[in-house]
């Protein structure tokens, strides 16, 4: 046993397991010790062979601690001669004061682990200290009896010499970082105290041994390799990032920042390598959560579609956060609807969800228990209902699956579960302005650890941003479905040309970024057959601008009602917009009306079917395409004007007789302008494609709007096809007659005998009526000679036309008035009645509904 001056007393603290497997295994001393007084030979070679170092600082103690071999190099090193050693105990000699109890125990420690290794503080033989690193090692004696071999490792004394020499070995034991001090051979030599703390490795583990031999594995082995790098060119290494399992806890990774240096001494020669170890894992951890939001920020809320903003959030969440992540809504949110309130404290009427996100580490998520679009069954009793009454986050960092729990009313749920190990759950709120949008439910499975309140912090935090995109795209889908229900019931419900065209369209809203817009078409039956065709656009989208549109066009029915002229219209519509401007520029409205109206753009035509002439006017309008028979397409050379409400200069028509058949196409500038196509390509597009008018018309639209780009165009297409009709002589009867009241009569019988030959004998006294009110007031009030003229279409026109330009009214007349009641019988027999003008006069005219036939 060692007596008095503890064994290495100052270093208990730290001792660590025998590193050495030759010293934990032991060496036999073959030979005898050799004489005292024979230092070249105080340690048998076999010993010093054992060492494998000649020349190195060796003494061997017997089992009492009493030295019994020394070396020339054991006394260079603490100035003692071998006489003055062999036979006292090592501890009262070399070791500073200490406690005899702790060299005891020591002594029985170092039996119990068969050796030990680490620093230690001897004393010279003048009384100096020296910081040196030993290797304590069994060895057995010629009787057999126990005995120790200490032997000195020189690179890691002089290495620990250089650490004590710059800094107070009280400074690094204190230091609030991990400080470790390697060999040459990248032994452990010496580690401050506040290693263990950082990695849970103790000492007596980690002296004598590399850092591969302490925690195995790949980043390990690549820090040795920065190691080695360091002690051959002597370049620092700062903020190395290490990133281990550690042995206590598999589950999770801990993060370092090393900092390795070169130890040197005074001649500049490698000692070993110091490495300062901080842990950084709560730094790391709060950044990867800054990285998640800031990745979220971009990810979540890319569109105004309230289910792809729910799968971008599971998207995110997988594999960044959980193994498997599903965001359920209410119904009433795709849709957009209002949200729902937070239920009652019992959960009564718990709504229906629907999925909008699923992500799982699995590809194709087999975990999931209901696929996307599908409706989702939420259990009176689960955490989702306490969830959506409380408003309030759910976290179980354990999911319990036992009988008597709510997976009881849900076992298909449970089977999930249980099938796929998910063992930690959280579930999350998704509300906004106070009502419930859905659920989000983040799971674990091949993550080991559970969650904690940290992962909590991050999902809600996560849901809270993805609930504002949602929340947006709500109320941006109620906006938008309420503006494409005004458009729709704004826009004709039902197209008809009559007998002047055949017709057909498509409306093609903006892309969900940009909502419903003001584009608008119609087809308005005018007298005498004619047809009006329009199409308008009000720049601007949203709600303000199909209200906008639906003005401009009841504005345009209402004129066209007056049977304008097309420049004559689109200078009132002008007026109109004008008028609207300049109200709602006092309302200081710059982002409503206004602005749609200021850029209203149309295009007007009307066609004759009797004479094929079209005329036609725009403002600010897109040209219309004229295909004849041939399939021959031109744009007509019409004056363009300018939007409507600028009131700069006058409109102008230009008219144009068609072949029949001919095909008019009028359009919007979505349908040839788009954000990645200039018009000339698109006029060449749409010129090619009408390039076949045989096509039926509902196939020729479909196939003009199968030529639009990809992505949808963030302008409204609106397309209004139509084929020409003309009606032939025999439909169209007509008659000069003089300014004499004797010709009254002659024009009804010549009524009578034109209906006779349609076979319309049913509407004779009706029609002779009105022919004689309407000859009888052109020739009463007006000048030149008067025209009579039957159409037969799909209604019985009858015109009558003369050079004045007074205007007819219906009059009330009293009974004892003698005239005054013509227009008024004129206007109860007629379906529908009107006057047009034209430079050289004016029409009155009276429409007829045919019979049914027979």
């Amino acid at each position: 046993m060692f007596s008095e001056r503890a064994l290495l007393a100052d270093w208990l603290d730290r001792m660590a397991d025998a590193n050495d497997a030759s010293g934990r295994s032991g060496t036999h001393l073959a030979g005898g010790m050799a004489a005292v007084d024979s230092p070249e030979c105080m340690v048998p070679d076999t010993v010093q062979g054992s060492v494998g170092t000649a020349g190195a600082a060796i003494a061997v103690l017997d089992a009492e601690g009493a030295v019994v071999g020394w070396t020339q190099a054991a006394q260079r090193l603490v100035g003692y001669a071998a006489a003055e050693v062999v036979g006292r105990p090592a501890a009262v000699m070399l070791f500073p004061a200490g406690d005899v109890a702790k060299a005891s125990v020591f002594a029985a420690w170092c039996r119990a682990r068969g050796g030990w290794s680490g620093p230690v503080a001897l004393r010279h033989h003048d009384g100096r200290r020296l910081d040196v690193s030993l290797r304590v090692s069994p060895l057995s004696g010629p009787d057999g009896r126990a005995q120790w071999l200490i032997s000195e490792n020189a690179a890691a004394t002089i290495s620990l010499g250089a650490v004590n020499g710059l800094v107070p070995e009280s400074l690094l034991t204190r230091a609030p970082i991990g400080i470790v001090v390697r060999d040459l051979e990248l032994r452990c030599t010496w580690v401050n105290d506040a290693m263990e703390p950082h990695d849970g490795i103790p000492s007596e583990q980690r002296l004598g041994r590399r850092l591969t031999e302490t925690l195995p594995g790949a980043e390990t082995e690549a820090a040795e390799g920065v190691m080695r790098q360091v002690l051959n060119s002597g370049t620092p290494v700062v903020d190395h990032d290490f990133r281990v399992r550690l042995p206590l806890d598999r589950r999770r990774e801990r993060a370092f920042s090393v900092s390795f240096f070169r130890l040197e001494d005074a001649d500049g020669h490698a000692l070993g390598v110091c490495g300062m170890w901080v842990d950084v894992t709560d730094r790391e951890r709060a950044r990867g959560r800054l990285a998640i939001l800031s990745e979220a920020s971009t990810r979540i809320g890319s569109t105004l579609d309230v289910m792809r903003t729910g799968q971008e959030l599971a998207d995110l969440a997988v594999p960044l956060l959980a193994d498997f992540v599903a965001v359920d809504l209410a119904e009433a949110v795709p849709l957009g609807e209002e949200p729902l309130a937070r239920l009652g404290s019992m959960g009564e009427h718990i709504p229906a969800f629907r999925r909008a996100g699923l992500a799982s580490i699995r590809p194709g998520a087999p975990d999931a228990f209901c696929a996307p679009g599908e409706a989702v069954f939420v259990p009176p009793t689960s955490p989702y209902t306490s969830v959506l009454s409380t408003g309030k986050s759910y976290l179980a960092p354990v999911l319990d699956t036992s009988p008597g729990t709510w997976f009881d009313q849900d076992p298909a749920r449970a089977q999930k579960i249980t099938g796929y190990g998910m063992h930690s759950a959280m579930v999350v709120p998704i509300h906004a302005r106070g009502t419930v949008l859905g659920i989000a439910v983040f799971t674990r499975t091949e993550d080991p650890v559970p969650f904690e309140e940290d992962d909590l912090l991050l999902a809600e935090e996560l849901v809270t941003r993805a609930a504002l995109s949602l929340d947006n795209a709500n109320r941006y889908t109620r906006e938008r479905a309420a503006a494409l229900a005004l458009q729709r019931n704004l826009l004709p419900q039902r197209l008809t040309g009559g007998a002047a065209v055949e017709v057909a369209s498509r409306y093609l809203p903006a892309d969900s970024h940009h909502g419903a817009g003001g584009d608008w078409f119609d087809v308005i039956p005018l007298s005498g057959a004619r047809v009006a065709l329009v199409v308008g656009d009000v720049v601007g989208h949203g709600i303000n601008a199909a209200a906008t549109m639906g003005r401009l066009r009841t504005a345009v029915h209402t004129l066209a009602d007056m049977d304008l002229p097309p420049d004559e219209l689109l200078a009132h519509l002008d007026d109109l917009v004008i008028r609207l401007t300049e109200e709602d520029t006092d309302a200081k409205d710059k982002e409503g009306i206004a602005a749609a109206v200021l850029g209203a753009t149309c295009l007007y035509a009307v066609y004759d079917p009797v004479t094929r002439r079209c005329t036609m006017a725009r403002a600010g309008h897109p040209p219309p395409a004229i295909i004849d028979p041939h399939g021959h397409v031109t744009f007509p050379d019409l004056p363009a004007g300018t939007p409507l409400g600028l009131g700069m200069v006058p409109f102008e028509s230009v008219e144009l007789e068609l072949p029949a058949g001919s095909l008019l196409a009028l359009y919007t500038d979505g349908l040839v302008e788009t954000r990645d196509q200039d018009i000339d390509t698109g006029m060449h597009r749409l010129t090619t494609v009408l390039g076949h008018p045989r096509l039926p018309l509902e196939d020729l639209c479909s196939a003009l709007l199968d030529t639009l780009p990809t992505p949808a165009s963030c302008d409204d297409v609106t397309l209004l096809l139509a084929r020409t009709r003309t009606l032939s002589p025999d439909q169209v009867a007509s008659w000069e007659l003089p300014t004499d009241p004797a010709a009254v009569s002659t024009a009804r019988s010549l009524a009578v005998g034109q209906l006779t030959k349609w076979g319309l004998q049913d509407l004779a006294t009706t029609t002779e009526l009105i022919v004689s009110e309407l000859v009888t007031n052109a020739i009463r009030h007006g000048t030149g000679p008067v025209h009579l003229r039957l159409i037969r279409h799909q209604l019985l026109t009858c015109e009558v036309s003369d050079t004045s330009n007074c205007v007819p009214h219906v009059r009330h007349a009293r009974t004892t008035d003698e005239g005054g009641r013509g227009l008024f019988l004129v206007a109860q027999l007629s379906h529908r009645r009107g006057t047009r003008y034209a430079t050289e006069g004016k029409t009155v005219w009276a429409e007829q509904e045919l019979p049914p036939r027979t």
